[in-house]
């Protein structure tokens, strides 16, 4: 256990925005406000990049009526960066921090954000500076290891179902294939969560396909083929980073100039090429004549008026605990243990190393993909449903009882 701390505070948010990375902003603002520890709540503009640049609001009188409206809007209030700061961007940022008597950092994003906070935290200690450095935890991609889920994930999930219920009701009105692509660069959990929604037998996504299974062109065609006879049409789910059968990620192989960010990730969700490319192969490779395909990109993240209930919740009191267990500890990140499944569903939080979140990502499990790895099972389904939440209702007429 680390002693008390007194001085400033600083709260940013990194990466890809959500659907409730603000309701985490805002629990971090509430805790430190109420926390006779921190006299100044400092808001970085664009995460690292602002605080190299000196670049900061002041948050520590912003009134509840604004926080509550904050924690209602998507994307990232106070902007975001995907910046990599090495050891002299690190020194620039504990300048300005040590300038302002800045002693807790507190940082909303995932993986690479988490890495990110531990970079600045061990510099800052090479530095002879003491911060209190925390993460917290967010992604619609689900993939942080130690948490059972990401708060991000939920709202995220609640979108792509509703989406596939009403494109599945479009492609029954008018049949053919349809292929939609999912965020998911290295794991399957967002395109899992497009099955949420099915309600009849026949309801699609007919087929998903998951960065964790390798799928051959031909595989992927004949399976098409397949469901196609059977129904008379077919859905497919894809996530943007499925591997060929070598190992390849599709969206790479066929991208002549991949778009690289400062953390070596390809680009994937801002071009429909991916989804172009599939619905070619299905076409030449068939007779159906009806083949069309979407990119969902970025829309799945910051949807207005969609948050899962249990995903706003759960964002708010995870940044609330980030500045309890920055009380007690010198550095970490705050996750969540499921104590409770069903009605009965339940988190508890903890603190965990920052070392056992950074950089690594978590992969769809083995027994939440089905045999033939182009579907989920019903223990995937339990496992999403409490944190997608409430999904409507559709009905289907035409398959009723002929007159």
């Amino acid at each position: 256990m680390a002693e008390i701390l007194k001085g400033n505070a600083v709260v940013s948010q990194s990466g890809g925005p959500t659907a409730v990375i603000n309701a985490s902003l805002v629990g971090v603002i509430e805790a430190a406000q109420a926390n006779p520890n921190i006299n100044k709540i400092f808001g970085a503009v664009h995460a690292v990049a602002g605080m190299k640049a000196d670049n900061f609001v002041d948050l520590t009188d912003i009134d509840a009526q604004t926080l509550e409206i904050v924690a209602a809007s998507p994307s990232s209030a106070l902007g975001s960066s995907r910046d990599k700061p090495n050891a002299d961007y690190v020194k620039a940022i504990v300048e300005v921090l040590q300038a302002r008597n800045i002693r807790y950092f507190y940082y909303i994003g995932g993986n690479d954000s988490a890495n990110t906070c531990k970079i600045v935290n061990e510099e800052a200690q090479k530095l002879g500076y003491e911060l209190r450095a925390f993460h917290v935890p967010k992604t619609i991609d689900n993939d942080l290891r130690t948490t059972d889920h990401c708060p991000g994930y939920g709202s995220a999930a609640n979108f792509v179902a509703r989406a596939l219920q009403g494109d599945d009701l479009d492609n029954r009105a008018l049949p053919g294939v349809k292929i939609d692509i999912i965020m998911g660069r290295d794991a399957g959990w967002l395109t899992a969560a497009t099955s949420l929604g099915q309600q009849r037998e026949d309801d699609g996504p007919h087929l998903i396909y998951f960065p964790e299974r390798r799928v051959s062109m031909e595989k992927f065609v004949s399976e098409i083929k397949e469901v196609y006879s059977r129904l008379g049409r077919c859905v497919v789910a894809v996530s943007e980073g499925i591997k060929d059968e070598n190992g390849v990620v599709w969206a790479k192989r066929i991208a002549e100039d991949a778009e690289v960010d400062a953390h070596g990730n390809v680009q994937l969700s801002g071009s429909g090429a991916l989804a172009d490319f599939l619905s070619s192969q299905v076409k030449e490779n068939s007779d159906i004549s009806r083949v069309r395909a979407d990119t969902f990109g970025y829309l799945q993240r910051s949807f207005a008026g969609l948050q899962s209930e249990t995903d706003v919740v759960e964002a708010r009191e995870t940044g609330r605990k980030a500045v309890e267990f920055s009380m007690q500890y010198e550095s970490g990140s705050a996750i969540m243990k499921r104590v409770g499944n069903g009605d009965d569903y339940a988190v508890e939080f903890e603190r965990t190393e920052l070392k056992n979140v950074a950089e690594f990502t978590k992969d769809l499990p083995d027994d939440f993909i089905n045999e033939a790895g182009n579907g989920v099972t019903e223990a995937y389904k339990a496992y999403a449903r409490p944190l997608a939440g409430s999904l409507p209702k559709t009905e289907y007429l035409a398959n009723r009882d002929r007159a």
